[in-house]
């Protein structure tokens, strides 16, 4: 494997070196927020490096101060077009990211709001850096969490801090998110990089067949609700995109102020 970077897919910025796979999304100046196109090549990206014995390590992670803020919900997501297809591609992802059979790393290196937190947690260790967030962010746009983190949060951290996240929308730093049971690792920021390498470094020098059977046999047991998490986000975040609420959130999200919602 080289170690050049591949940016074929829109968004992406795809490395191969060392038997290690990085993924990282690549649209800083958006705050690395998912384009469907970005979804799907990720997704492709992770079914492919299951089948390649020269991957034995992927990685997930963001390009400047953001590790993904979810949906482009201030682009191609605008309320009129953000419909179930566009759950059907965060589903894709999630699916991918828990069904790859290499371990999945997610380098948080700044804010993991909405899908990306989705996305973060999905993965079988997330390790991010103190000055990271950890952001459910839907309530603001009269959503409910979807990519699976109805069922991927409460798993980690437990029904009250769930419920704490996604009915507040409260940003949740990176050591609290530790201290919570959130992410597998966090590091102070002058380390991060350094501590990230480290875990990948072991992780690429273990067994594969083994690190595929564990990771299938944790997820069984402690994802066994996901799928139908994902099945019951996909119709009921279908019937709240029809409302005035959620026309509402987005309206006010692109016009930087806050919601006045009705239950309409």
């Amino acid at each position: 494997m080289d170690d050049q970077v591949d940016e074929t897919i829109p968004g992406l910025a795809i490395t191969r070196a060392d038997s290690v796979l990085t993924i990282r999304f690549n649209r800083p100046d958006a705050l690395n927020a998912f384009t469907g196109e970005m979804a799907v090549g990720t997704a492709g990206l992770l079914n492919e490096a299951s089948v390649r014995d020269d991957v034995r390590v992927v990685v997930l992670t963001g390009t400047g101060a953001a590790f993904s803020t979810g949906a482009d919900i201030a682009g191609e997501a605008a309320h009129e077009g953000f419909d179930v297809r566009a759950l059907d591609v965060a589903n894709l992802l999630i699916r991918a990211v828990v069904q790859c059979d290499k371990p999945v790393v997610a380098g948080v290196n700044g804010v993991a709001a909405g899908v990306g937190l989705s996305v973060a947690l999905a993965s079988d260790l997330a390790v991010c850096a103190e000055s990271a967030a950890f952001l459910l962010a839907f309530a603001r746009v009269g959503l409910m969490p979807d990519g699976g983190a109805s069922a991927t949060v409460a798993a980690s951290i437990g029904r009250a801090r769930a419920m704490r996240l996604a009915l507040l929308a409260e940003p949740l730093p990176g050591r609290e998110a530790y201290d919570a049971g959130l992410v597998s690792h966090v590091f102070a920021d002058d380390e991060y990089v350094d501590g990230l390498a480290g875990i990948v470094k072991r992780l690429r020098h273990g067994a594969p067949l083994a690190q595929a059977a564990t990771k299938r046999a944790i997820n069984a047991a402690a994802l066994a609700g996901l799928e139908p998490a994902l099945e019951n986000e996909r119709t009921t975040q279908t019937m709240l995109l029809r409302t005035g609420d959620v026309a509402e959130g987005m309206r006010a999200f692109a016009e930087k102020r806050h919601p006045r919602f009705r239950g309409e």
